[in-house]
């Protein structure tokens, strides 16, 4: 009786071997080029060329935008997690936990710096499901933020304009990047800003 042979499994487990391994490259390189160049100038044939393979390649594992986005988004943020909101619901007080909210989120704007600041300028570009993502982890955050405080009426939205505000890209990247200041102080000046919305008053 002739026995089967191990030739064909271990020719299919190395093709799919480096299949994966073609695949990881060319997210590698979708990664890399929208950090640099940002979304709205990440071509197939760059992603392919980065990548050293065709462009063939590229639509045979990601036949449009939206999974490539995905897979790409999934493989980004598996690194570079967003911080999680619920950690900071539970801290009191809630100035407390507001500061370190914003301290957290200001550390991974500075860690995620060129990537946010290409796929916020290219948004328009980017598929509405990746966009919706990103907006609605924002407006999650804010809401976080929000919930247990007092306030009420305009009190209550002007505060939460100036959580919305401050938990922005754009305005840690003025801060820090256009004005200078260092994390601490940003979080400490948007901080006081918050409050003094408690209690403003004007004509």
């Amino acid at each position: 009786m002739k026995l089967p042979t191990a030739g064909r499994p271990y020719r299919k487990g190395k093709r799919a071997e480096s299949e994966l391994q073609t695949r990881d490259r060319i997210i590698e390189a979708t990664v890399g080029l929208h950090e640099s160049v940002g979304p709205a100038h990440t071509t197939v044939q760059a992603i392919a060329d980065k990548a050293g393979v065709q462009r063939a390649t590229v639509y045979k594992h990601f036949p449009d935008t939206e999974a490539l986005f995905q897979a790409c988004t999934a493989h980004y943020y598996a690194r570079h997690p967003m911080p999680d909101p619920g950690t900071w619901v539970a801290i009191k007080p809630l100035e407390k936990g507001l500061r370190v909210a914003l301290a957290d989120l200001y550390a991974w704007f500075e860690e995620t710096e060129r990537m946010t600041l290409t796929g916020i300028r290219d948004l328009d570009v980017v598929p509405s499901a990746a966009r919706d993502a990103f907006l609605g982890y924002f407006e999650h955050v804010r809401k976080a933020l929000m919930a247990g405080r007092p306030e009420r009426g305009r009190v209550r939205a002007r505060v939460s304009a100036a959580i919305g505000h401050a938990i922005s890209f754009s305005t840690w990247h003025s801060l820090v990047r256009e004005q200078g200041l260092g994390r601490d102080e940003s979080v400490a000046l948007m901080a006081a800003l918050i409050d003094s919305a408690r209690s403003l008053s004007y004509p």
